[in-house]
């Protein structure tokens, strides 16, 4: 049954970037980079660690930087459920909701896990330069 299961899940997600919506495939990683990357640069201005370490480091505050990810990009993750069932329902005729809570995550959320840490450590390091040639004498 889970092998079963398991196997529907992997044969459907593989057939969705042929089918039609495919255009999300390409669109909704970019949206959730361009709000990483947002994120990521308020977060070098505001002296905040990297995101996604932090996540993990930083268990005290792990509930506020989760709710700061859910603002930033819960529009895009509801989004990208809405437009997986709607590709369900034309494609398979049924709707999987375990299957486009997994699209959602690939599509919106992973992305922008992976990039803003690295978009605060570059700003904060581009930052940190930009200073200490200020303070040595050159411009």
């Amino acid at each position: 049954m889970i092998e079963d299961l398991i196997m529907r899940i992997w044969n459907n997600l593989i057939a969705r970037p042929a089918g039609p919506l495919k255009f999300r495939f390409l669109m909704q990683p970019a949206v959730a980079i361009f709000l990483a990357i947002r994120s990521g640069l308020r977060d070098s201005r505001e002296g905040k660690p990297a995101y996604f370490w932090a996540l993990f480091a930083n268990p005290s505050n792990r509930a506020a930087l989760l709710r700061d990810g859910v603002r930033s990009i819960g529009k895009l993750f509801v989004f990208a459920i809405v437009l997986d069932c709607a590709y369900q329902l034309i494609v398979l005729r049924w709707v999987y909701p375990f299957e486009a809570l997994v699209v959602a995550v690939v599509l919106a959320a992973v992305p922008y896990l992976l990039v803003r840490g690295p978009v605060n450590r570059i700003a904060t390091m581009r930052k940190l330069a930009a200073h200490k040639s200020t303070a040595d004498g050159r411009s």
